[in-house]
């Protein structure tokens, strides 16, 4: 585990979208791994919630137009899967 310290010193170099970026695209990676259009779609529309609802005060404007474009693939993925 890793102290709190370190973290804090790794998150204050980038701003939040950057590190949800970061966090969505290990999320798909791994999600790709289980072959689920379904479960992709989830996270596809998740995090474009998140990039949505994150307040623009501390959040780059391009982050919204991401989390605008998730939310509009999302059901689409969610739609076409066989499973």
């Amino acid at each position: 585990m890793l102290p709190l310290q370190v973290i804090d010193r790794f998150l204050l170099n980038y701003e939040i979208g950057q590190v949800l970026l970061l966090v969505f695209a290990l999320g798909t990676i791994g999600l790709l791994g289980l072959g689920s259009k379904k479960v992709l779609g989830l996270h596809f529309g998740a995090f474009g919630l998140i990039f949505l609802l994150t307040p623009q005060a501390i959040n780059s404007r391009i982050y919204l137009f991401l989390g605008l474009a998730l939310v509009i693939i999302a059901p689409m993925l969610f739609s076409i899967a066989d499973e």
